[in-house]
Order: structure tokens, then C-alpha cells, then sequence
């Protein structure tokens, strides 16, 4: 009688599987820093030179018939005032970024800037790049 020692075991090879999906971690971490949810669409005014901030910021989008939004919520103007002080931290060392389309009124931009003037707040505005 002869004896076998050698049976089929089945096998799957997944060397080449966790390759892909370090590839498709990498790019879905990449992908998703570069997508910023708190901000609205609109076409904003162009300038030459742009400036990139890191810091923690708050998106305040004006739209063209004037809905004031705070990181995609939206708030009447009369408590905007009130509502971007509760979200600022209480060192006030986070920065607003004013979105506002290119075709409003110089009026408009003003009347929100005033805002962070009076509560001495850092405002920036945000622009397309034209190189």
C-alpha cells in the first residue's frame, strides 16, 4: 500500500491585494484633503497674487442675491454678527475667509468687513488666481 502525503490545499495569494488597497488608501487620504465641505460655489473675483493659509479657519460665503452662509449654514444678516462669534474659539486667533462673488456691490463687502472690524477679527478674502 502505498501512503500519499501530499493533498491540494487551496491557496489565494494576497500580496498583490494589500498593495492595491495601500494604493487606494493613499489616494482616497489625498483626495480627501484637497475637497473642503464648508464651502459654497461661486465665481470669485481674480487677483495675481494668492496667498495659502494652514490655519483654522471659518468660510463666510456671500451669495449673489445676498444669503450669508457660515461653513454652509446659513444665517440672516442681522445674526451674523452674534453667530460668527460663537464660532470664533475665545483666543479669536481663527481666521474668516469672506467668499463673495465678483459682481456684487463694493456696498456688500464692506458691510460684512465691518463686522470683523468692530470685533477686531481677522478677515480674508478669497480669490481666484489669474497667472
Amino acid at each position: 500500500m502505498v501512503k500519499r502525503n501530499k493533498r491540494f490545499h487551496a491557496e489565494v495569494a494576497t500580496s498583490s491585494l494589500s498593495d492595491i488597497m495601500f494604493f487606494l488608501l493613499l489616494f482616497f487620504l489625498i483626495i480627501s484633503t484637497l475637497a473642503n465641505p464648508n464651502v459654497i460655489k461661486m465665481t470669485l473675483p481674480k487677483s495675481k497674487a494668492n496667498e495659502k493659509t494652514n490655519k483654522q479657519l471659518i468660510s463666510l460665503s456671500v451669495t449673489e442675491d445676498k444669503h450669508f452662509f457660515l461653513d454652509k449654514q446659513e444665517v440672516a444678516f442681522d445674526q451674523l454678527e452674534a453667530t460668527l462669534l460663537s464660532k470664533m474659539d475665545t483666543s479669536k486667533d481663527q481666521t474668516v475667509v469672506v467668499r463673495i462673488p465678483y459682481n456684487l456691490q463694493v456696498q456688500d463687502l464692506v458691510d460684512v468687513l465691518q463686522i470683523g472690524v468692530k470685533n477686531n477679527l481677522k478677515f480674508v478674502i478669497a480669490t481666484n488666481n489669474s497667472k
